[in-house]
């Protein structure tokens, strides 16, 4: 079978919602055309699910660095590993970044106040651009991923002067990817912090997280990145920054919601698991384009998986923007 109409069946087959035989499945992987896909992955996962999905991504963002609670300095990479994981990419012939991050696990969730002392010191900031510089030249990685969350209005402008920073500091050929928050207006977006149209013109890549509309902690039961808000929020996200530039983001993973205590989040495999185990029906929901299931206990389930993807893949050409950017490699099945 021509590899062309091979892509075609696996995706015609994936929006029906039919299993893929893995002999169509393994011989069908490719980047989607005309799209780039960002894969995220974390520092501690083996290079084997890189090497698993290298053939449908294009760009691989390592998240492995660390914003200390003085805003101050990072962590180091974890050298071996996050090195192995850098390898694996450039084996496959992906461009490979590593994320700065200020998710703190001391607090189970992003440190607002870390992300704040960076933003707002312009000492901090070129301190913090020097060593994002000197671990992506000794790293050999190319470029980096600014993943900071719960950014305040406050520190808008110095969100667009890090990226400055880092753009001088780094070689001419490295780039610089932002991570933003989805919101529903473009008055939204500055109130978050954003200043899209300076962070588009700075930026190499804007990705936007539509993920997490529903989680456990913050909504009750419902889906983690319905269709109609993605197309909302990237809509008003395009109003200031080149479609060229802009990434849907896919968030390829679950949550659960018991009816006593904080649910937690699945990867796609054990969303599947847990509803066959339980001996319950999954329900495929049009409109979200994402799963859902209620177990016996009362515990309910969202989550989104290789037809889901499929759908955002289709969005993203819609909406024609650069590509679409995977939360994450080794949670969501294995990208086609």
């Amino acid at each position: 079978m021509a590899p062309v109409l091979r892509r075609t069946l696996v995706a015609a087959l994936l929006l029906a919602g039919v299993a893929v035989p893995s002999s169509l499945a393994t011989s069908a992987q490719a980047r989607p055309a005309g799209l780039s896909v960002i894969g995220w992955v974390l520092s501690g996962d083996d290079a084997s699910v890189v090497r698993a999905n290298a053939s449908g991504v294009s760009m691989l963002s390592i998240d492995g660095v660390t914003l200390q609670p003085s805003g101050r300095t990072i962590t180091d990479p974890d050298q071996a590993n996050a090195a192995q994981l850098a390898r694996a990419g450039h084996a496959a012939g992906l461009h490979v970044e590593i994320v700065l991050s200020n998710y703190s696990n001391r607090l189970g969730d992003f440190d607002r106040a870390a992300a704040h002392r960076l933003l707002s010191s312009a000492a901090h900031r070129h301190r913090v651009a020097r060593q994002l510089a000197r671990a992506v030249r000794r790293g050999g990685y190319d470029g980096v991923n600014v993943d900071l969350e719960l950014v305040q209005r406050r520190d808008g402008a110095g969100l667009v002067a890090l990226v400055r920073a880092l753009q001088r500091r780094m070689p001419h050929a490295r780039t610089v990817s932002v991570d933003v928050s989805a919101q529903s207006s473009t008055a939204a977006y500055r109130d978050h912090g954003y200043l899209l149209r300076r962070l588009g013109r700075f930026a190499n890549v804007i990705d936007l997280m539509t993920y997490d509309d529903h989680g456990p902690g913050w909504s009750g039961p419902g889906p983690i990145g319905p269709l109609a808000w993605q197309r909302t929020t990237m809509t008003a996200l395009l109003e200031q920054v080149p479609r060229h530039k802009a990434r849907l983001g896919f968030g390829g993973y679950g949550y659960t919601w018991p009816t006593h205590g904080t649910g937690r989040s699945v990867t796609d495999d054990e969303a599947r698991r847990l509803v066959a185990d339980d001996g319950a029906t999954a329900t495929w929901n049009g409109a979200a384009g994402e799963w859902t299931a209620r177990l016996s206990d009362g515990t309910v389930l969202w989550w989104a998986d290789a037809r889901s993807y499929a759908l955002r893949l289709q969005l993203a050409r819609d909406l024609g923007v650069g590509g679409v950017a995977v939360w994450r490699l080794g949670s969501v099945d294995q990208l086609v």
